[in-house]
């Protein structure tokens, strides 16, 4: 499968600033769920939020967490707590899903 399905693609799209990173938003009353899509190698800056976890559904994600850099690949998940810094390379073609402790980490594209 080249993208996520169109039952995800069908979401409303974040509005996030990220270059050439597509996240697709389902959004609940206490959390949110985005399903991430990369077009291009693209970089995701260090920062900080709210608890994070999310599972790689193909390619690949390089993730530093603190001062720990691990690549994931399709299959694996991961655990960012509350609060702790982290930043993100995205291989093209990358799918991730990634749920959010808060439900306005992300807001619908206007």
């Amino acid at each position: 499968m080249p993208g996520f399905p169109t039952i995800i693609r069908n979401l409303p799209v974040a509005d996030a600033s990220f270059k050439d990173i597509t996240l697709f938003l389902l959004r609940g009353p206490t959390a949110s769920l985005t399903f991430v899509e990369a077009a291009a190698d693209s970089e995701v800056p260090m920062h900080s939020h709210g608890a994070q976890w999310g599972v790689v559904v193909a390619g690949e994600l390089v993730l530093t967490i603190g001062k720990v850099t691990r690549t994931y690949r399709a299959g694996e998940e991961y655990l960012i707590p509350a609060g702790v810094p982290h930043a993100a390379k995205l291989r093209a073609g990358v799918r991730v899903i990634d749920f959010f402790d808060d439900p306005n980490r992300y807001r619908p594209k206007g």
